[in-house]
C-alpha cells in the first residue's frame, strides 16, 4: 500500500506534487450512507465504538479522494472525562446538564483520564493507523470554545455568560483554562502516542474576542498547549475558527505548524499578518458548495493560485461541510483541487 504524505509535506512547507485537500467534518454529514448509520446510532454511540468510529473516518479518503483522515469524533468527547455531563442534541450541538456557574464548579472539574475514560478513543486511532494510506489528524477542542459551551450550557452567539466570568472573575477564567489546557496536552499526546498523525486544535468561536482580550485572556494558554507539544514529531495545527482575521497578528509566536483560515481572509493575507511563519490551510467558504460546479472551481482556483505562491498550502473550507453539501461535488472538487494544481506546480 503506498503511503501519500503530501498532507505532513505540505504542513512542514516541503515540496509536493499537487496541493493536499481535506474537510473539515468530512466524516460523515454528506454521506447518504453514513447518513443511514445516524438512524440507528447518535455521534456519542458510534464514537464508543472504535470499528464503527473508523469505518466513517475511513468513508471519505475511499469516496471523495482526500489526502487526510480526521478522525471521526467531537470536540466535546474529553470533557466527559472531567465530569461534564453532556449531550449533542439535533439541531441544538453540545447541551450541557451541569454548567459552570461559580469557582466551585471549576474546582470540581477532574483531571483527565484517557486510560480509563476514553480508552475507545485511542482505539479508533489504533484500528486507523493500521488502515490508513493517508495520515490521520486527531483534534481537540481548544480551551476558549470548549469554556464558552460549559458555562454557557449549549452554543452561544453572545457568549455573555463566559465573557462576564472572563472580565468578571479573572482568577477563576484562568483556572478554567489551565484545567482546559492540561485536559488538550494530555488528550493529544495521547493521540499521538497510538498513530495521530498530525494534530489539531479547533477555536471555532474564539473569533467572538477582541485581539487584545484575546491575546490576555485565551493565547496564553494557546501558546502552553503548542509549547508542550512541540517534541511530538507530527504537525500541529491551529484552527481560530469563524471571524477569527483580526487575530491572526497574534499568533506570530505559537510553536504551531499550519493555521487555518476562514473565507474572510485571503491565504496571502493570512501569510502577511501572521508573518510567514506558518503553512496556511482553508479557505473555502463552504456554502459556495452551493453554485454550480463552474463557480465552484472558479472560487477554487482563485484559492490555489495564491495558495501556491508559496511553499505550505493546504486546500480546505474555511468552516467545516454542512450536512446539505453534495457529496459528489466535493469528489469533483477534490478532483479539480488536485489536477489544477498538479499542473500548475509543473
Amino acid at each position: 500500500m503506498t503511503y501519500n504524505d503530501a498532507f505532513i509535506r505540505a504542513c512542514y512547507k516541503q515540496k509536493v506534487d499537487q496541493v493536499p485537500v481535506w474537510y473539515m467534518r468530512q466524516a460523515g454529514r454528506t454521506d447518504p450512507d453514513y447518513l443511514k448509520i445516524k438512524e440507528k446510532y447518535s455521534l456519542l454511540e458510534i464514537s464508543r465504538q472504535p470499528e464503527l468510529a473508523a469505518q466513517i473516518t475511513l468513508m471519505p479518503v475511499q469516496k471523495l479522494g482526500v489526502d487526510a483522515a480526521i478522525l471521526y469524533s467531537d470536540i466535546m468527547n474529553p470533557v466527559a472525562s472531567l465530569g461534564v455531563d453532556f449531550d449533542i442534541v439535533k439541531n441544538i450541538g453540545p447541551v450541557i446538564h451541569n454548567p459552570i456557574r461559580n469557582a466551585a464548579d471549576i474546582e470540581r472539574l477532574r483531571p483527565i483520564d484517557v486510560e480509563k475514560d476514553l480508552n475507545h478513543i485511542i482505539e479508533t486511532i489504533r484500528i486507523l493507523d493500521k488502515e490508513l494510506s493517508v495520515p490521520l489528524i486527531t483534534f481537540a477542542g481548544a480551551p476558549f470554545t470548549i469554556a464558552s459551551y460549559l458555562i454557557e450550557g449549549r452554543p452561544s452567539k453572545s457568549y455573555i455568560l463566559t465573557k462576564t466570568l472572563m472580565y468578571s472573575e479573572p482568577k477563576h477564567w484562568y483556572n478554567l483554562m489551565d484545567k482546559l489546557g492540561d485536559m488538550v496536552i494530555t488528550y493529544a499526546k495521547a493521540h499521538i502516542a497510538n498513530g495521530g498523525k498530525a494534530f489539531q486544535l479547533f477555536d471555532s468561536w474564539v473569533g467572538a474576542l477582541a485581539p487584545k482580550d484575546f491575546e490576555k485572556f485565551v493565547l496564553p494558554t494557546i501558546t502552553r498547549i503548542f509549547t508542550e507539544l512541540a517534541d511530538l514529531n507530527v504537525p500541529k495545527i491551529y484552527f481560530p475558527g469563524v471571524s477569527s482575521g483580526e487575530l491572526l497578528p497574534s499568533l506570530k509566536n505559537i510553536q504551531s505548524d499550519v493555521v487555518g483560515l476562514d473565507w474572510r481572509v485571503s491565504i496571502s493575507e493570512g501569510r502577511r499578518r501572521t508573518g510567514g511563519r506558518f503553512a496556511m490551510q482553508g479557505n473555502l467558504d463552504p456554502y459556495i458548495l452551493t453554485a454550480p460546479m463552474e463557480v465552484i472551481k472558479q472560487y477554487a482556483k482563485d484559492i490555489i493560485d495564491e495558495g501556491i505562491q508559496e511553499p505550505g498550502y493546504i486546500f480546505n473550507l474555511g468552516h467545516g461541510l454542512y450536512p446539505e453539501a453534495s457529496i459528489e461535488k466535493i469528489r469533483e472538487l477534490t478532483e479539480f483541487v488536485h489536477e489544477y494544481s498538479a499542473d500548475q506546480l509543473k
